[in-house]
């Protein structure tokens, strides 16, 4: 596949023959994520998968754009990473099957919190989400047959006051390291969250419903 130029949202409701969930869960996928947590979501489901082990590009996370918007960057983002991948397959003469990635970010107003890499990273980021309504964003994208299918879930996320004890808890915890805003809605960080509204699996880097609408409109774009 040297070139995807064809690129479905998954704005809309699905065909109904999408819905056939035994082909979204028999069909096996590459998941091409480092993830422990979207390959436990897959797992979760019953979604027959593989890790496709993608080199990660250097650097730190990718900036917004100009006027660009949050659910516009993480689909952008997560086309990048499907790029990546099926350049990647083709490359390694694995069996073409496919390739679902995402990519998640957090946003309180214009402020992007990425991965964070650092213990003060941590702290920063739980600092300005205390107290505060933020927004989590993930982009799921599945290259298959010459076709990039994309989805999005946003996610509105209450965080309680925090005290300066609390975040140094879980600065000390290790959790945050590694996650999109620094903490993870599974874990110890349940404790700060007041309510959400939206994709909770969205969250923690994977929505499931998009996925599987998405997997199942492919199939059925593909049949």
């Amino acid at each position: 596949m040297t070139a995807l130029n064809n690129t479905i949202s998954g704005s809309g409701p699905a065909p109904a023959e999408s819905l056939q969930m035994t082909q979204v869960l028999t069909q096996p996928i590459f998941l091409a994520s480092a993830s422990p947590r979207r390959h436990q979501l897959l797992t979760q489901m019953g979604i027959v998968h593989d890790i496709l082990q993608v080199p990660a590009p250097p650097g730190e996370d990718e900036p917004l754009l100009p006027g660009e918007h949050p659910a516009s960057y993480v689909k952008r983002t997560a086309r990048e990473k499907a790029e990546r991948a099926v350049a990647h397959l083709h490359s390694s003469g694995l069996s073409p099957r496919p390739i679902l990635t995402a990519d998640t970010t957090v946003m309180m107003g214009p402020l992007l919190l990425g991965k964070a890499n650092t213990d003060n990273d941590v702290r920063d980021a739980l600092a300005a989400l205390s107290g505060q309504t933020h927004q989590v964003h993930t982009a799921i994208v599945l290259a298959w047959r010459e076709r990039l299918y994309e989805d999005v879930s946003i996610t509105s996320v209450i965080m309680k006051p925090l005290t300066a004890h609390e975040i140094d808890w879980y600065v000390r915890s290790g959790e945050g390291i590694g996650k999109a805003g620094a903490y993870g809605i599974q874990g110890l960080a349940s404790a700060f969250v007041e309510s959400i509204s939206g994709s909770y699996s969205g969250v923690m880097g994977l929505p499931l419903f998009e996925t599987c609408r998405l997997l199942g409109r492919a199939y059925s774009a593909s049949d």
